[in-house]
């Protein structure tokens, strides 16, 4: 389990390799029948692709080129040994052939051996008599080879659409396992991590895994049995000639390992550019204002341009790597078939090996060599997904560091079901009990806060700027956990209730409400199924936003842009008591919601408030003082001390922080 947040900065060996190849695997394991139909095609693929130089070999050397029949000179027996055709007296042709003409044969059983040089003085349509077989010979294996490519073609077409599918799933269901575990992260993780490295790990990143499904997985199968395959055959035609042409194969082992760790760091490298990139552009485009307002324009472009020109080197690096690795492995190629070529024409010189064989070893050594460059192409994109992919599971293996501890009492912290969630049905009680808590260690926000509320109470914290009053709403809604103390709900504490649970029972109107993109039924409906028309009536009415909504073109099927940034902020508060309201929660929170409106819009959003907390329990973080006097209590707080409560008339009585508030 890891918890470092920051994790961009961290770095992981090549040991993780074997871990993250098994936990991808684990990712395929539904779709094992698809992996194993698809090695069956692939076996089937090898086996096509070996048998093409081996059938040219026999045209070659039974057909196009026959070896010549080593006899000694049929008719002079003192001379030395000459090549002879061996031509079959079967065929009747060839018998009136023999007969008619003025050429001298041997017979030897159902052949007649014909002296090469008397076949050289033969014209074109007398040769053809004798080799119409192996015109016909040859036509076969045209055929031959033409059937096997097509079955190849067809073959490689369905080894295709099954990994492209498997591998789309993969890929689907990797990317909603990150996207649920980023939805369920505790908010210190965003806080540390930007928007665009969370957007690069949920797109590019996973993205980089389909190349790794789809490739190194057939590859593996695939390249591995051909490269076996070729061996084998090679071995079988000339063990000396396959020796011979294997020697380049432990530089080609060598030159792998030395430009492995490089692509590595590259495309790690590459990959953290990329989120940076990405995090930069999100970083614009969301404070694009402040940035034209303030002018900094040139100064946002400098600093782009210096990440980008970072992107450019990470990727020259890449480039670098590649760029010395892959001609590499071609050169060692070449010199493999300069070998066969050299060592193969003095044997066929020599007559120990066919012309057909040699032209089938040059075959299955430029064959034997696809496969090694695709080893190193398809290395370089395993060494690529597994930048992406040990990026993805630190994010899937990163959870709340406060869900496996134990409080000070022994009380466990475990998010577990309720086993009684009857008591928790109605929410009674709410206690701080000595809570601190501080965004970085050492630093405290909150120091031993202690205070309770009743259902259905109206507390109003009130205290100058920085103080934690935003603080307590997030600890009591577990956006954050106290750093020591405990908040109980009804007398048990919070880390003992599941956060999804705990939060049905709440709403929080905040002082900037976000509005996603969609319309405005469902931003107000989101969280909560199975909202009639009637029910939405009764919410616009009671949240003040019905005028509102009348007013935009489609009503509640108007589309709002992301943020609701197409209508005003206090339409945007407007809608978002309505989306509270719809929740109908038993805890509400408002922090500062009426600071960014006019006065006109506050005195709708103030009915609307007031609508939304009536019976409810209620914590309301007071920005205007005038709030805080209709609070069944006010909780006073200063540099993260709990200083005073009490009514507000009792507050103001005691002359103290909060009347110098009121006087200000």
């Amino acid at each position: 389990m890891r918890f470092n947040y920051g994790y961009e900065e961290e770095k992981l060996g090549k040991n993780y390799d074997l871990n993250l190849l098994k936990r991808l695997f684990m990712f395929g394991k539904p779709y094992r029948l698809l992996f194993f139909w698809t090695v069956l095609l692939v076996i089937s693929i090898t086996l096509l692709d070996l048998s093409l130089p081996y059938i040219t070999k026999i045209a070659i050397d039974r057909y196009i080129v026959p070896r010549a029949v080593q006899h000694g000179n049929i008719l002079k027996p003192d001379e030395n040994k000459a090549g002879c055709y061996r031509a079959s007296l079967n065929d009747s042709a060839v018998r009136n052939l023999l007969s008619k003409r003025d050429i001298e044969f041997k017979e030897e059983g159902a052949f007649a051996l014909i002296p090469l040089d008397e076949i050289r003085k033969m014209d074109k349509g007398d040769i053809y008599i004798l080799r119409k077989n192996d015109l016909k010979g040859v036509g076969i294996a045209a055929a031959i080879l033409l059937l096997l490519v097509t079955a190849g073609f067809c073959l490689n077409f369905f080894e295709t659409m099954l990994m492209e599918y498997a591998g789309q799933m993969i890929m689907h269901d990797l990317r909603m396992r990150l996207f649920n575990h980023i939805q369920a992260l505790p908010v210190p993780f965003f806080a540390k991590n930007t928007t665009g490295r969370l957007v690069t790990r949920v797109t590019s990143d996973i993205q980089n895994m389909h190349e790794f499904f789809t490739s190194v997985i057939a590859f593996v199968f695939k390249d591995i049995f051909l490269l076996a395959g070729i061996m084998i055959v090679l071995i079988g035609i000339n063990w000396k000639l396959a020796l011979a042409s294997f020697t380049v194969i432990p530089f080609v082992i060598l030159a792998s390992f030395r430009f492995s760790g490089q692509a590595r760091d590259a495309f790690r490298t590459l990959r953290i550019k990329i989120a940076e990139i990405n995090s930069s552009i999100a970083e614009t485009i969301g404070g694009i204002k402040v940035i034209q307002l303030s002018g900094k324009e040139n100064e946002n472009y400098d600093r782009f341009e210096k990440l980008n020109h970072e992107n450019y080197l990470a990727g020259m690096k890449q480039i670098r790597v590649l760029a010395v690795f892959m001609p590499l492995i071609e050169l060692l190629g070449s010199v493999a078939v300069a070998l066969v070529i050299f060592y193969g024409g003095i044997s066929v010189l020599d007559e120990k090996v066919t012309l057909g064989a040699l032209v089938a070893f040059i075959s299955y050594m430029k064959m034997f060599f696809r496969p090694i460059r695709d080893i190193a192409d398809k290395y370089n994109i395993l060494q690529n997904a597994m930048s992406s992919a040990e990026r993805i599971f630190i994010i899937l293996d990163t959870n709340d560091t406060n869900d496996t501890k134990d409080t000070k009492d022994g009380e466990s912290e475990s998010s577990v079901l309720l086993t009684d969630r009857l008591k928790f049905d109605k929410i009674k009680s709410v206690e701080f009990r000595n809570v601190s808590f501080g965004y970085v260690p050492g630093e405290e926000v909150l120091s031993n806060i202690s205070f309770d509320m009743k259902a259905g109470e109206k507390i109003a914290i009130v205290g100058p700027t920085g103080t934690g009053k935003t603080t307590l709403l997030n600890l009591l809604i577990r956006f954050y956990e106290p750093s020591s103390g405990r908040i109980l709900i009804n007398g048990t504490g919070t880390k003992k209730i599941p956060p999804s649970f705990l939060r049905s029972k709440m709403a929080i109107v905040m002082q900037d409400s976000f509005l996603f993109s969609g319309t405005v039924r469902e931003n107000i409906a989101r969280g909560k199924s199975g909202i009639t028309d009637k029910d939405m009536d009764y919410i616009m009415d009671v949240s003040n936003c019905r005028k509102i909504i009348e007013r935009l073109p489609h009503g509640l099927d108007t589309v709002l842009s992301e943020g609701g940034k197409s209508i005003s902020s206090g339409e945007r508060q407007l809608i978002s008591i309505a989306r509270a309201l719809a929740r109908d929660p038993e805890i509400i929170m408002l922090d500062e919601a009426t600071s960014y409106v006019d006065s006109e819009t506050e005195l709708q959003i103030e009915t609307a408030l007031n609508n939304l907390m009536e019976g409810r329990t209620s914590i309301i973080i007071a920005h205007r003082l005038t709030t805080a006097r209709r609070a069944d209590r006010v909780i006073v707080l200063n540099k993260g001390r709990l200083i005073e409560s009490g009514t507000h008339q009792e507050l103001m009585k005691m002359n103290g922080f909060y009347y110098r508030l009121n006087n200000i």
